[in-house]
C-alpha cells in the first residue's frame, strides 16, 4: 500500500511527540524546555512534510500533569519554545489525563483527533497520517481512520500502514 504518492495540501500529518519529535525520557517527563531535545534532523523533516501535507498537529499525552509533576503552565511554556523552531506545527493538542482514566482525550482515544476536527472541519481522517512510536499512537491513526507510520528502529511495525526508523527517514520517502 503506497499512499504517499498520494499526498497533497488536503491531508493533514498528526504527530505524536516524545519519541518523534523530541527524546522521550524513560521513566519521566520533559518538565522544562532544558529537558527538551530534537531528534535529529526534526525541524528539517517537518518542514519536507510541510511542502506535502496542508496541515500538521501535535498529539502527546502528558500525563504528567495528570500525576502533578509538571503544570498546563510548564508544558505551555515547552510547547511554544517547541512551535517556535518548527513554525510548520499549526497547532499542538495535549492529554493530562492519567492513563487509568481512559478519558476521550487520551490516545488511543480519538479525542485530539476530534478536537483538531472541531477547530478545522476540513480535515478528513480518511486523507490523514499518524506517525507515532507506541501502539497506542498507531491504535489512535487507527481509531480514527487515519494512516499510520510506525517509528521504530526495530522495524517492527505493530499493525502500523509503514514503518521508518525516524521521522526524518519518513520525510525523505515522502520526497
Amino acid at each position: 500500500m503506497n499512499f504517499l504518492k498520494d499526498i497533497d495540501a488536503s491531508w493533514t500529518l498528526f504527530l505524536d511527540r516524545d519519541g518523534v519529535v523530541n527524546q522521550r525520557i524513560v521513566g519521566g517527563y520533559v518538565e522544562r524546555v532544558s529537558d527538551f531535545h530534537f531528534l535529529t534532523a526534526v525541524p528539517e523533516s517537518v518542514a519536507l512534510c510541510k511542502k506535502r501535507f496542508g496541515r500538521i498537529f501535535i498529539v502527546t499525552n502528558q500525563q504528567g500533569i495528570g500525576k502533578g509533576i509538571m503544570t498546563e503552565e510548564q508544558l505551555a511554556i515547552i510547547h511554544t519554545h517547541l512551535k517556535s523552531q518548527i513554525p510548520e506545527i499549526e497547532h499542538i493538542y495535549h492529554s493530562p489525563y492519567l492513563a487509568a482514566e481512559n478519558n476521550i482525550m487520551r490516545k488511543p482515544n480519538i479525542g485530539m483527533a476530534l478536537a483538531a476536527k472541531k477547530d478545522f472541519p476540513e480535515i478528513d481522517f480518511r486523507k490523514s497520517l499518524m506517525v507515532g512510536d507506541s501502539l497506542s499512537d498507531i491504535a489512535f491513526g487507527k481509531n480514527a481512520g487515519m494512516f499510520t507510520v510506525f517509528i521504530s528502529d526495530k522495524g517492527n511495525s505493530a499493525s502500523a500502514d509503514m514503518v521508518f526508523p525516524s521521522l526524518f527517514d519518513f520525510a525523505v520517502a515522502m520526497g
